[in-house]
Order: structure tokens, then C-alpha cells, then sequence
């Protein structure tokens, strides 16, 4: 099988535009980039959140990046698609995955995946009227079972999507638990579109098993021929935690430098944020959200945290990430 196609997923508050430029520069595997998803598409003809930075195509650095959105009413998706298209992207996802309580309850994310009639009336809706660009989807197996996503796939099999992202988790289980990973192999008899992993990637070790567990062949039965290989995957958490993850899967070799690389990547991050921040004290709330994972990249992650967590003033947080590539040893 050729190198794998990867994927780095969106999230809140962390891979914003000035993420994805510093991570390109320091970092390589990532084939594909998505936006934290857009909401509230208003009915104007240039929505304001899609005038700033994030989907400007001028301030993203990254060959190529698809914006995602969250909604549910399909004139917002087609709004959306519309205003991408002008901006030149050639590609829209909607977002099916979100587990979150205050965006699930709303029937929105995956919260919407155990009511297909909804979903079908909205994808005839947008799909009447979409034109020359790729509609992706990101989802999981449910939200309350995962047995809901059996009365969505036919619905998804009947449009031209380009892509399907599954994460094999329910929407009650948020990121505990594991991924279902068999409970993914299952389903791939029954799609007819290209398909992407998602979920607990968090080492080549476990890319590899999870591959492998993905692509074994069954040894009768036209699940055999129906079931299409997966090579594409979207990395989350692990990738967070471990920059050099996609670098890693992909076989490039090990860095000499892998503490300086991390340090000049966590040193970038930061100025880039102060700067579009205008030296807001606001950026120190971001940068802990990623070292929230990225402490897992020490061999002590819990001091690394401790110092980090309690930082409210900028200088602080400078100081201590000195202490922290001082002190502490990069696994």
C-alpha cells in the first residue's frame, strides 16, 4: 500500500489560521488541513465571519485547506459553499461529529445522526442546488448508539459526497473509551464513497494496528470484494500531543534536533499569535489548550502542566516554557 494521505482535524480554539502556518513551517506529513467549523451564516450576501483571517486564502499558508460548518438548515450550507467558491476553495465539510453537549442538543454535529429523515430532507435541499464544488462530510457512528449511523449511510450512499469521515465513537462517549475500530471495518462493505478514519491515532504503533485491523481482508464473502481499502486518515489528538507524528507514519527519519524543532515551533506559535492578538494576555489561553496535549510530547508531562496551567501574565508564560525545554526531556 502507498504512504498514507493525512488529514489534520479541526479543533476549537487550536487550529485556528495562525496554527496551521506555524505547523506547516515547522512540521511535514500533513497532506490536508481543515477549519474549525463556521456557524451562523447569516443571510447577508458576504457573511462577516468569513471576511477575516481564518478562510482568507491570502493568510492561510497551507496548500490545501477545507473550511467546515456546522449547521443544519441548508441554505446556510449552500450560503456557505457560495461564499467559499468566490474565495476560491474547492471543497466545503459539514460537520456531523461535534460531541459536545450545548452543540449535540441542538441536533447539530452528531447530535443530528439519529434523525435521517432530517438529514436526508437537508441534503436534497442542498444537493438540488450545489454546484462544481466538493461536499465532505465528517461524522460518527451516533450519538446515542452506534447503530444510528446504519439508517444514515444509505442516505449518504445516494449523494455525490467526496468524502466520508467516520470516527468510530458515540456522541455520549465524547473522547473516552476507545475507538471502535472493528466497528469501522464493518461498515466499509456499505459505502460507496471514499472514506477516512479518525480516532485514537496517537503513535505509529497504534496507526499501524489500526491500519492493519482496517484493511485485513475477511477470508470469504463479498464483504471481501465490496470493501474498499482506507489509506486516508485524519490525525486529532495525537498529533497535537506529538507534532512529529504525520513525519513519523510516513517514514521520514528521525530528527537530530526533535527538542530544538519543538522549541522553535512552541517559541513561533506564540508570536504569531501575539501578533495577531495585538500582545493580548488572551493568547495565553490558547497556548494552554495545546499544551494540554503537547505536555505528552516530556517524559514528565504532569510537571511540564503544572507549570503552564497556573500562568496569567505573559512573561510568566515565557519563563516557564524555558524551564519547561530547560528541564524537562522530550520523549
Amino acid at each position: 500500500m502507498s504512504k498514507p494521505f493525512l488529514s489534520l482535524g479541526p479543533f476549537q480554539g487550536i487550529t485556528d489560521a495562525p496554527f496551521r502556518n506555524v505547523f506547516k513551517r515547522h512540521f511535514g506529513g500533513i497532506d490536508k488541513f481543515y477549519t474549525p467549523f463556521f456557524m451562523g451564516i447569516h443571510k447577508e450576501e458576504h457573511a462577516k465571519n468569513l471576511q477575516g483571517e481564518e478562510i482568507d486564502p491570502r493568510c492561510n499558508d497551507v496548500e490545501t485547506l477545507t473550511p467546515q460548518i456546522l449547521s443544519t438548515d441548508a441554505e446556510e450550507i449552500l450560503r456557505f459553499a457560495k461564499q467559499c467558491k468566490e474565495l476560491g476553495y474547492k471543497e466545503i465539510n459539514l460537520n456531523m461529529g461535534c460531541p459536545f453537549p450545548r452543540v449535540a442538543n441542538k441536533k447539530r454535529g452528531c447530535g443530528l445522526l439519529p434523525y435521517p429523515d432530517k438529514v436526508e430532507q437537508m441534503f436534497e435541499t442542498v444537493f438540488e442546488h450545489f454546484d462544481d464544488m466538493n461536499f465532505s462530510v465528517k461524522c460518527r457512528l451516533g450519538y446515542y448508539n452506534p447503530e444510528e449511523i446504519e439508517a444514515i449511510l444509505p442516505i449518504f450512499n445516494r449523494f455525490p459526497l467526496s468524502e466520508l469521515i467516520i470516527h468510530p465513537r458515540i456522541g455520549k462517549q465524547l473522547y473516552k473509551g476507545e475507538a471502535d475500530v472493528k466497528r469501522f471495518k464493518a461498515l466499509t462493505p456499505y459505502i460507496n464513497i471514499p472514506l477516512v478514519y479518525n480516532g485514537d491515532i496517537v503513535s505509529v504503533e497504534s496507526f499501524r494496528c489500526i491500519q492493519e485491523t482496517i484493511n485485513d481482508n475477511p477470508s470469504i464473502g463479498l464483504e471481501t470484494f465490496n470493501r474498499q481499502l482506507v489509506n486516508q486518515f485524519m490525525l486529532g489528538r495525537g498529533i497535537l500531543a506529538n507534532p512529529f507524528l504525520a513525519e513519523e507514519i510516513k517514514g521520514h527519519n528521525a530528527p537530530d534536533n526533535k527538542t530544538n524543532r519543538l522549541h522553535a515551533y512552541v517559541l513561533d506559535l506564540y508570536e504569531e499569535r501575539l501578533r495577531h492578538a495585538g500582545d493580548s494576555p488572551k493568547v495565553l489561553g490558547r497556548m494552554k489548550e495545546l499544551w494540554s496535549y503537547l505536555m505528552n510530547s516530556f517524559e514528565e508531562p504532569q510537571m511540564v502542566w503544572r507549570k503552564i496551567k497556573k500562568i496569567n501574565a505573559l512573561r510568566e508564560y515565557e519563563e516557564a516554557v524555558e524551564e519547561v525545554f530547560r528541564d524537562v526531556a522530550i520523549i
